[in-house]
């Protein structure tokens, strides 16, 4: 499945710093406001040591990771909803990702200006907030007028969803975002909201960008950030920008983990980053492995084989008869497919398996 994040934040924050380091890419990263005027994108590497050891048993022509795609959105200002700075820009180009990367200021330096002129990590997630909950609003509020004007007929189900889109504005004047919003009463309710892709409907994680001495243990900005934020369902992780940059100019594994551990680090940024997009977005990994190919897989939790082979290509899943299974840890230890045969722990699954995370996959389809 094609996933992608998106780096939003205040300007000067950080965001192009940490989209360089993280995608490799070249977006300009200036000290001035909308240094980023269109959305750069860049794809990272889902690391995943699995790889390594399949690749090992199997000997592979090659190994296909999967992917991330990083969209780093141009700086959101106060007044956005309104069209002030790139904002119409900022929130169209929100829309079109999966989740939200946000990423907070939580250091000091004297030489990157702030734009409102301190750094205060919760102000500026508030700021972030309210735009995005305005626009939000402008959104129903148009849903109602609409729905309204087609329940004129007195439709029992309309005049439902306009008191659900009625409830779900009061829950956004309230300063709460949609993502928090359950009182949908019916799961097609559900559904229509869904589809208007509400900007704070999006899965979210915060990145709190601070300064070397703080990546392990954070700060004073952090401590009061993750008190803010401790009623949301949200991923929160400590990253250093800087230090991102820096690991991205090492050449080899070997001198980034020896940068790393001179650090207190166990892994970089990177990876923080996409094991939080994992776990925000309830989502795991599968494998194919032949001779050709090793590859991994995306999908969500609870996904059936069917849904799985789907990923691969539709004929897979339209087709779907069954499929061949097994367990990573049983693939290991058995030393590949025919050892998995001999011992039983290769089995056959049918359309209502659920996908685990880590299994090895060999679909039969028919179209």
């Amino acid at each position: 499945m094609a996933l992608k994040c998106g780096i939003v934040g205040l300007p000067n924050v950080g965001k192009s710093t940490l989209f360089n380091a993280l995608s490799s890419a070249k977006a300009l990263a200036a000290n001035y406001p909308f240094a980023t005027k269109e959305p750069n994108i860049g794809t990272i590497t889902v690391p995943d040591n699995r790889l390594t050891e399949l690749e090992a048993i199997i000997n592979p022509q090659k190994v296909v990771p999967t992917t991330i795609d990083i969209v780093d959105i141009a700086g959101l200002i106060r007044g956005a909803s309104k069209g002030e700075g790139l904002g119409n820009q900022f929130l169209g180009n929100i829309r079109e990702v999966n989740a939200i990367v946000h990423v907070v200021r939580c250091f000091e330096d004297g030489n990157i200006v702030h734009v409102d002129g301190a750094v205060d990590p919760v102000r500026d997630k508030e700021t972030i907030d309210l735009e995005l909950i305005f626009k939000d609003m402008e959104t129903i509020e148009k849903q109602i007028q609409k729905q309204k004007k087609m329940a004129k007929g007195g439709d029992k189900a309309l005049l439902k969803l306009v008191t659900i889109f009625e409830n779900l504005l009061q829950h956004l004047e309230d300063g709460k975002p949609a993502r928090s919003f359950d009182d949908y009463e019916t799961e097609e309710a559900e559904i229509i909201v869904r589809q208007l892709q509400l900007l704070t409907a999006k899965p979210i994680i915060y990145v709190c960008n601070v300064d070397e001495d703080s990546v392990v243990n954070g700060n004073e900005h952090t401590a009061a950030f993750r008190e803010a934020v401790k009623d949301e369902n949200a991923e929160i992780i400590l990253v250093s920008a800087a230090i991102e940059a820096d690991i991205a100019e090492l050449d080899t594994y070997e001198e980034r983990m020896e940068f790393l551990s001179d650090l207190g680090l166990k892994e970089p940024g990177v990876n923080k980053l996409i094991h939080a997009c994992y776990n925000i977005l309830n989502l795991i990994t599968y494998f194919t492995a032949g001779v050709k190919e090793v590859r991994a897989w995306t999908i969500t939790v609870g996904t059936k084989a069917p849904g799985a082979a789907g990923v691969i290509h539709s004929d897979f899943e339209r087709g779907f008869i069954k499929s061949k299974t097994v367990s990573y840890n049983d693939f290991i230890a058995n030393n590949g497919w025919k050892g998995a045969q001999e011992t039983g722990t290769l089995r056959q699954e049918g359309k209502e398996y659920v996908v685990q995370d880590g299994d090895l996959l060999e679909f039969m389809f028919n179209v």
